[in-house]
This record gives C-alpha cells, sequence and structure tokens, in this order.
C-alpha cells in the first residue's frame, strides 16, 4: 500500500472524514481500526464517548466528545402557581416549561463544526440512532456501518425501529459487512438503493500461508476464534467432538477468546468429560492468534442464528485464518458462505446440526488431500476478495459517493 500522508502535516489537504463510535477501540475491534488506519484518499478524526487501549490503536487526531448537562428548564411561576395552587391540577394538562436552547447529550455538532469534515462515518447501527439529532443538527453528509448484531440490537424497545427507519431516510449511504446484512437491512426499511457492502479488509503482509498436512501423532488442533457468546455455536461443538475423539482420541479444540458463554462452556466441557480435548485459551493479541494459526489444521466456525436473531456478517478471525491457509468447517450461516465455498476453501453444514458437524470435520481429518486442497483454497479466495488495500479503496469509494449525493443538485 502506497506511504500515507502525514494528516499532521500542513501539506495534507485530503478532505476529512469523522469516524464516530461509542469506543474507540475493544480489542475485538481490530477490523475498525483496519480501516480508519489505512486510508489514504481521506485524513480521519476519530470521535468517540470512550477512549481505550490507545497503545494498540493510535491514530493522529481524536476528540473525545463531551458529555452535556441538561440546562434547567426555565418556567412561567404564574402558571405553575396557578395550576398547582388554585385549581390543584397538577401536574398540568400542557407543557408550562422551555428549554434556553436545544439540548444533545454530546458536544458533537461543535466539534463538527470546528472540524468542519467533507463527511462522517458512523460505525455500528445503534451508535447512528444515538448519534442521529446531532448530526442533522451539524447538517453536513454522513453515512452508517453495520456489523453483526447492531442490525438487530435494541428492537425490542419502544419506538427503536421508528427511529432506526429515520436512520436510513437521512444517511447517505448505508453499509454492512455481508450481503446477508444488507437483505436484513433491506428488510427492516432501508432503501435497496442506499445499500453498500462493506467488506472487512485482511492484512496480508504479514500472514504466512502453509498447506496443511495432518499431524503424524494424531494430534489435530482445531481452532475457533471468537467472543464466546451464544451465536458462536459452542455448545453444538461439543456435540460434535464427542463423536470426533472417539476416531481421534488425542484431538485438541482450542478456542481463543472470552465472553460471557465462557463459565457455562466450561462447566459443559467437565460435564461431557473432554477436559483433555479442550484448551480455553482466553482473549489473545494479534501476534499471539497468529502463532495459534500457524500450528493449527482446520479453522472451526459452527455459528448459528440465536432466538434474538443475532447473526454474523462475515467472521474477521475466519478471514485471517484462510490468509494463513487454514482450511474451514463452519457453518450455512450469514455472511459465512459469501467466504466460504464448499467443497474449495473449506466444508460448511446446517446450522445446529452436530452429527453434520462432526462429519464434515472427521472428512477433512481423514483425506489428507482434501485438506491440503482446501488449505490452499482458503489462502487463494481470502486473498482475492478481501484485501486491505481493494477493500479500503471500496470504502473511500463509498465516502465519495456520499459526498456527491449531498452536493446541491444544479439547476
Amino acid at each position: 500500500m502506497a506511504a500515507k500522508v502525514d494528516p499532521a502535516s500542513e501539506a495534507d489537504e485530503r478532505p476529512v472524514v469523522v469516524s464516530a463510535c461509542g469506543t474507540f477501540l475493544k480489542p475485538e475491534m481490530q477490523s475498525v481500526y483496519r480501516q480508519i488506519d489505512n486510508l489514504q484518499r481521506y485524513r480521519t478524526v476519530v470521535f468517540t464517548e470512550q477512549h481505550q487501549n490507545a497503545e494498540m490503536f493510535p491514530v493522529d487526531a481524536l476528540e473525545v466528545m463531551t458529555k452535556q448537562v441538561r440546562p434547567r428548564l426555565k418556567g412561567n411561576f404564574l402558571l405553575r402557581f396557578w395550576y398547582k395552587h388554585v385549581i390543584k391540577q397538577w401536574p398540568p394538562p400542557r407543557p408550562i416549561n422551555r428549554e434556553v436552547k436545544p439540548y444533545y447529550p454530546y458536544d458533537m455538532p461543535d466539534l463538527l463544526a470546528k472540524h468542519d469534515p467533507a463527511l462522517v462515518h458512523v460505525y455500528y447501527g445503534h451508535k447512528a440512532v444515538k448519534y442521529h439529532e446531532m448530526l442533522h443538527a451539524w447538517g453536513g453528509p454522513w453515512i452508517v456501518s453495520f456489523h453483526g448484531v447492531d442490525v438487530v440490537k435494541f428492537f425490542d424497545q419502544e419506538g427503536y425501529a421508528d427511529k432506526m427507519k429515520a436512520v436510513f431516510r437521512d444517511a447517505q449511504l448505508v453499509l454492512a459487512r455481508s450481503r446477508s446484512l444488507l437483505d436484513k437491512l433491506e428488510e427492516l426499511g432501508c432503501p435497496r438503493e442506499k445499500l453498500r457492502l462493506n467488506n472487512t479488509p485482511i492484512p496480508f503482509d504479514d500472514s504466512q500461508t502453509f498447506v496443511r498436512e495432518a499431524p503424524e501423532d494424531g494430534q489435530w488442533r482445531i481452532v475457533q476464534a471468537s467472543r464466546l457468546i451464544p451465536k458462536k455455536g459452542l455448545f453444538t461443538t461439543l456435540e460434535a467432538l464427542k463423536v470426533m475423539v472417539t476416531e481421534w482420541p488425542r484431538l485438541k479444540f482450542v478456542l481463543c477468546g472470552d465472553g460471557p458463554s465462557r463459565e457455562a462452556f466450561e462447566a459443559a466441557v467437565a460435564e461431557a468429560g473432554l477436559q483433555e480435548n479442550v484448551e480455553l485459551l482466553g482473549w489473545l493479541n494479534q501476534e499471539q492468534l497468529r502463532d495459534e494459526f500457524r500450528r493449527g489444521h482446520v479453522f472451526w466456525h459452527p455459528s448459528e442464528l440465536t432466538e434474538t436473531e443475532d447473526q454474523e456478517g462475515v467472521p474477521n478471525a475466519m478471514l485471517e485464518a484462510m490468509a494463513a491457509g487454514l482450511p474451514v468447517v463452519a457453518t450455512l450461516h450469514g455472511g459465512i458462505p459469501e467466504a466460504v465455498t464448499d467443497g474449495k476453501d473449506g466444508l460448511l453444514v446446517p446450522e445446529k446440526s452436530p452429527g453434520e458437524l462432526a462429519a464434515a470435520g472427521m472428512r477433512v481429518l481423514g483425506d489428507p488431500a482434501l485438506l491440503a486442497d482446501l488449505s490452499r483454497g482458503a489462502a487463494e479466495s481470502v486473498r482475492k476478495n478481501f484485501g486491505l488495500e481493494s477493500q479500503v479503496a471500496v470504502l473511500e469509494d463509498c465516502y465519495d459517493e456520499a459526498v456527491q449525493l449531498a452536493r446541491p443538485v444544479e439547476g
């Protein structure tokens, strides 16, 4: 990728895009950072409510938005006295107070006026709902990108669906990580003409690809890297492992990640008697994760739709594993089939089907030629479709389009 211009330099005349998110950044939000940090035609200023992990995710320009105190209402003493003490009707049947000036939860409109960006990119749909009025007060163009659970998050709250429809109406463009998420957004009311695919960008400079071979000692390492949450299919995996270890008793299922399902998963592992076959490593940094991908033989990702309709886009860790040459065993879920072609770079089975999941795993482990073919296919396909430079260029094309759409039509 071409060398970046120093954003602090006076010679940097690239247009500014504000990258707005609630927390900049949680450790698992590596893909968001890759987009922000690798812009070429735009320079960014990050707006955030909370600044975390600054050493892990350095940026040149960042504003922590200040939470605003709601101003005291200016009351009408005579009306208050009339309703409360004369006719004794309290609370009053109509508003008797007024705000001194418009209230916004954060100083975002003032900061936007200060930086005068060409565009705002809001990361995550529920944040666009939260920032909507402030963006409207600013008056410039903005887009929003959806990444997975934010497509359905908070829709059980009264009035939220209408607020999201207002986001769809006012955003210049609406991006999502997979075509399946785009379909869901259209179902929720987003106009099709506003929807754009926003693939996860994967860097390949540090990715060493190995064609996988069967271990001579039978110590297979099946790796999954994810948050420990219901949609990741962890308990379906345990049912599949019960079958697989009868054939390969030295097999190791290596789970990289942490999350709210950890305690229940550990208890289920013990109940199933699989302690010798499961390694729970917790959250790993990028270097540690790459080491596990190098040691592994298969990448495992049996995602499944939850009761709250939480679904995957295209899992970032899966793409990184494919770049390292790990063949995939996963489910026909969300955006996974957009990245994995059954029989070419992995094997796909229906959701919540431990028997079929076990059969697919055993098929790969029992066929060295298939293992090698899927390994080569994984590395080739992910480089073709998810390269960092090409996907950042596509994102910046969306920025260009959104800015153009916001310009008044010359009559």
